[in-house]
């Protein structure tokens, strides 16, 4: 027996992405790309009511199905990469999943407001109105009426980059120190734009999640976590409770981008996905 048989094996960490609300994987093609060619395996999944399941009603077990369905398909461990529901989504099969036990960690985006709180439930109220809307439409002209929201496309600037993305100061209860927000370089915006469903599925969406802590499903990981917020998204209320709650938790804060921040800044965003996945394959 030769001393190469005594290598360990090294398998490279697999990658499920997790759209959100009113998306569908379509959106994460810049991402997917970036870790396959860095020799991932990886899958963006449709959600129920979204993208390729537009005809299926959205719920919580059925999000949690999808993300079974792909990481059974994927070899080794695996990293969990959700936006916005997607990234509560994966905090919450992260703590729950039946499969968790093969997660090699989680890169939660835009998901640091906590559902139980009164912004996501004004949220799902205004969905409701919206909703109605659409509904009374549709009754008034016999017509099919999709609400929409109507986001304006972004050309962010150029910010500049410090000599090296450090590796993450960790944080957590018992821990020193704060949260690591690190600035990272940000290339022009830009949009995907996937199949959007109508404001009917946010009131479903948001109905399962309000209730679901997400501080509580961070709470119960042991695994690292970092959550990845753009510095201009309203929705970033509760990041450092967040990555205090964490056992293992890191935070990055990309400068002029928004809500949406892997096709708002997506070279920032693959830049960080690089270090998280060199970050989660070292501790596996």
């Amino acid at each position: 027996m030769n001393s190469s048989d005594h290598r360990p094996h090294s398998t490279r960490t697999s990658v499920v992405f997790v759209h959100g609300m009113r998306a569908s994987g379509a959106i994460w093609g810049s991402q997917v790309e970036h870790v396959r060619a860095a020799g991932h395996e990886a899958v963006a999944v449709d959600l129920p009511a979204h993208g390729a399941r537009r005809h299926d009603r959205f719920s919580m077990d059925g999000a949690f199905e999808a993300v079974d369905d792909a990481v059974a398909s994927l070899p080794g461990p695996v990293a969990l990469v959700g936006l916005s529901l997607g990234g509560y989504t994966s905090l919450a099969w992260a703590a729950h999943g039946d499969n968790a036990d093969r997660l090699a960690g989680v890169v939660a985006a835009g998901c640091t407001a906590d559902p139980k709180g009164k912004p996501v439930r004004l949220y799902r109220d205004v969905a409701r109105a919206v909703a109605s809307a659409g509904y009374l439409g549709r009754r008034l002209t016999g017509r099919e009426v999709h609400p929409t929201v109507h986001r304006p496309r972004l050309s962010l600037p150029r910010v500049a980059l410090p000599q090296v993305l450090r590796p993450p100061f960790r944080t957590g209860r018992g821990a020193p120190g704060g949260a690591d927000l690190r600035e990272v370089e940000i290339a022009p915006g830009r949009t995907a734009d996937p199949y959007r469903p109508t404001w009917d599925v946010v009131t479903d969406s948001l109905t399962h999640l309000v209730g679901r802590s997400s501080l509580a499903s961070v709470r119960a990981l042991r695994l690292p976590v970092w959550f990845v917020n753009g510095a201009r998204d309203a929705m970033r209320l509760g990041e450092h409770r967040h990555v205090a709650a964490a056992q293992d938790g890191s935070l990055v804060v990309v400068p002029g981008a928004g809500h949406d921040v892997n096709t708002e800044a997506p070279e920032a965003f693959n830049r960080i996905l690089t270090r998280a996945l060199s970050d989660f394959s070292r501790r596996a």
